[in-house]
């Protein structure tokens, strides 16, 4: 009973911050997203076996945090009690190609490659095969995971059922029909942020004053960004991509106490983003921040090396990468044990 399943990252250009369930990670509002090439990566391995006693993990070749660990194993009792398996353990182990909680959605691509890999593992077809199921399933390991199922543009459909039942992700969007689209990643910190996003986001909606205005500006950016995915126009939802970041972390700054994650180089791509765009008269980059300082920089080929240029006159960056447009969950035949 072992699996193995891949799962990309994916970078919100409608971001999820918010929940109005958190046992069931039901967002307050849609968001949407792309999901990123194989740079950004998670592999996972997962067996169930009887003689087990608790669940195991190995993370990026290392002993988990009992709070990971926790995490987990929260989440695969889900799988369990679908699968009528309640006592019986696993092994994980698993691996990402890039820094793990820095703000670059590693529990996204994380808990989507568990989702994936646990139900084919324990045998629960009817969510390893099935997308919906499996968006939803996902969801409950870590909300954006739903997006990760995904490969593409994907809008997670915050639903109105109070079972969450309605609470899943669709595809916009195919990964071939963006070929064009970029994302230059700069990463400015790449050490593991000092609040993790869940506590973030639910510090943001018991105290911020400003958060039920931005569920009201919400939904016109996700009808602008919807349309320009079907039409396949990127430099009609740049603005609007910018404006959305700089929305959820307005009302970070606005929660008691603040929540802080851009730091001042940051500041200075978003700066360097917007000469850009003037420079050439229209928005062709935007930049937009998850939960963390690392900047992710939307453009097409055509500009890529322009963003790159500008981003070599910022001090202090660690890395740039550029990643392409990846694929949804699949499952390779190679084992990491």
């Amino acid at each position: 009973m072992k699996a193995t399943a891949i799962a990309n990252a994916n970078i919100a250009i409608i971001k999820y911050w918010g929940r109005r369930d958190e046992a069931l990670r039901i967002p307050t509002n849609n968001s949407i997203s792309f999901t990123m090439d194989d740079q950004l990566q998670s592999v996972t391995t997962v067996e169930f076996s009887e003689k087990l006693r608790h669940d195991t993990l190995q993370l990026n070749g290392r002993q988990p945090k009992p709070k990971q660990l926790a995490r987990v194993s929260h989440f695969l009792d889900f799988v369990r009690t679908k699968a009528k398996k309640k006592k019986l353990f696993a092994k994980i182990v698993s691996k990402n190609s890039f820094p793990t909680a820095a703000g670059l959605a590693s529990s996204a691509s994380g808990f989507a490659a568990l989702a994936a890999a646990s139900t084919l593992a324990i045998g629960l077809r009817s969510f390893s095969e099935n997308k919906k199921n499996l968006s939803m399933l996902a969801r409950l390991g870590s909300g954006s995971a739903s997006r990760s199922v995904f490969g593409g543009a994907a809008e997670w459909r915050a639903g109105v059922k109070k079972d969450g039942s309605d609470c899943y992700s669709v595809q916009l969007s195919a990964p071939e029909k963006w070929k064009d689209l970029r994302n230059v990643i700069a990463i400015t910190n790449s050490k593991e942020k000092r609040i993790s996003s869940t506590d973030a986001m639910t510090r943001t909606v018991r105290t911020s004053e400003m958060f039920k205005c931005r569920l009201e500006s919400v939904e016109r950016r996700l009808r602008i960004v919807r349309k320009a995915i079907y039409d396949r126009d990127f430099e009609s939802m740049a603005k609007t991509i910018m404006q959305e970041s700089d929305s959820m972390h307005a009302v970070m700054l606005d929660s008691w106490p603040p929540i802080a994650y851009l730091n001042g180089i940051s500041l200075e791509i978003i700066h360097k983003v917007i000469e850009i765009n003037d420079s050439y008269g229209r928005p062709v980059a935007a930049y937009t921040f998850d939960a963390g300082p690392n900047a992710h920089i939307y453009t097409t080929k055509k500009y890529e090396r322009a963003v790159r240029k500008a981003l070599d006159d910022v001090d202090g960056i660690e890395r740039v990468m550029v990643c392409g447009i990846g694929d949804g969950v699949r499952y390779p035949k190679k084992d990491l044990f």
